[in-house]
């Protein structure tokens, strides 16, 4: 699971053994160390739920977690739908951005980042059907 934050927006991705582990098992989580001790780590975690219908962030004692509700995590995995988009108030009154996607292939991949657990690109069989 990959994790950007710029701003007030979370953007979290998945691969596809990734979202299969989240729609089975409702759950989806990684870390960074940043030294010898768990108090210099950083969890983020990505949870399927049932009792709340929004899409939600919360973070506390260096743990993000991302909760989404089971239903739309099951028709996303279902589904070629790419992605998960909400907007959570915060209690200064401002907004937080989360968006959760399927990892797709990259069109120009990075030398050193794998894409063999990515989803296929719309935009690249697009490119291969136009080459012919």
């Amino acid at each position: 699971m990959k994790l950007r934050i710029k701003g007030n927006s979370i953007r979290l991705r998945l691969g596809q053994s990734e979202v299969r582990q989240l729609a089975n098992d409702g759950v989806v989580a990684e870390f960074t160390d940043f030294g010898d001790s768990c108090s210099q780590r950083f969890e983020y975690a990505l949870h399927a739920v049932f009792d709340d219908p929004t899409v939600s962030a919360r973070f506390a004692d260096g743990r993000m977690i991302v909760r989404v509700p089971a239903g739309a995590v099951r028709e996303w995995a279902q589904t070629d739908q790419i992605g998960i988009r909400a907007v959570q108030r915060t209690t200064d009154g401002s907004e937080l951005r989360i968006l959760i996607e399927k990892d797709l292939e990259c069109i120009e991949p990075a030398a050193d980042e794998s894409q063999e657990d990515a989803f296929p690109n719309p935009q690249l069989a697009a490119c291969a059907s136009g080459s012919d």
